[in-house]
């Protein structure tokens, strides 16, 4: 080894590096960071002795620059978590504009008339008939009526046969018999076009107090542990 070689970070087992020569500037510096996935390490180097220190007691590093290993990992998640956020807001908004203009509408399914397909919980998005034809095989969303004509609900069945002009014949996939009405074309409300499942569970108003206090909350945190020095 060169005589006037010392080693800089003489306890890293990762970071090797070795300074050679002397000054005749007594009063010179060098300040020396390295920051990697493992962290960050500093060395204040002058012509007698090299001290361990921080880069924060002298400057400043650009936030791109410094990698620290547990602020990066929360930095992905604060991103991840960012990215999500938006998504979720650009599927409302979009839903939103669809359900104004009459275009599709969500419906919570709550009961398992149609498991395996639709479960108790899943959403089910329709378009009204007018935009896609009833035909057999499909799931409708219809209103269901007492036999004096009186409203009980809107039921959600496949339809297994009939027709538009004597009435559709629709069943739950697991009930064992055909429902007693056989729905109209001006009964049908809308035609399911794509099912989501399980979020239906989360739109509850007990599950809404629970669930949007919390994630403010850790929107909150994350963002406080992320803006933190």
């Amino acid at each position: 080894m060169t005589k006037n070689r010392r080693e800089v970070f003489s306890e890293s087992s990762a970071n090797h590096v070795w300074i050679e020569g002397r000054t005749n500037d007594l009063e010179s510096k060098v300040l020396l960071t390295i920051t990697n996935h493992d962290g960050e390490q500093t060395a204040l180097i002058t012509p007698d002795e090299i001290l361990s220190s921080k880069a924060s007691l002298f400057v400043e590093a650009p936030a791109e620059r410094v990698q620290v290993k547990g602020k990066s990992t929360l930095a992905r998640m604060y991103r991840y978590v960012r990215i999500a956020g938006y998504a979720l807001v650009a599927v409302v908004i979009s839903f939103s504009l669809f359900s104004f203009t009459g275009a599709v509408k969500a419906r919570i399914v709550l009961t398992g008339s149609m498991q395996p397909a639709i479960n108790p919980g899943d959403i089910i998005i329709t378009t009204p008939p007018s935009n896609k034809t009833p035909q057999k095989g499909d799931i409708v969303a219809y209103t269901a009526r007492r036999f004096n004509g009186g409203e009980v609900g809107i039921f959600s069945h496949r339809i297994i046969g009939g027709d538009a002009k004597t009435g559709f014949i629709v069943k739950g996939d697991k009930n064992k018999a055909p429902d007693v009405q056989k729905p109209m074309m001006n009964d049908i409300e809308g035609v399911v076009i794509a099912i989501i499942p399980f979020i239906g569970n989360f739109l509850t108003r007990k599950a809404l107090f629970l669930i949007v206090p919390t994630v403010i909350g850790l929107w909150l945190v994350m963002d406080a542990m992320k803006n933190a020095e």
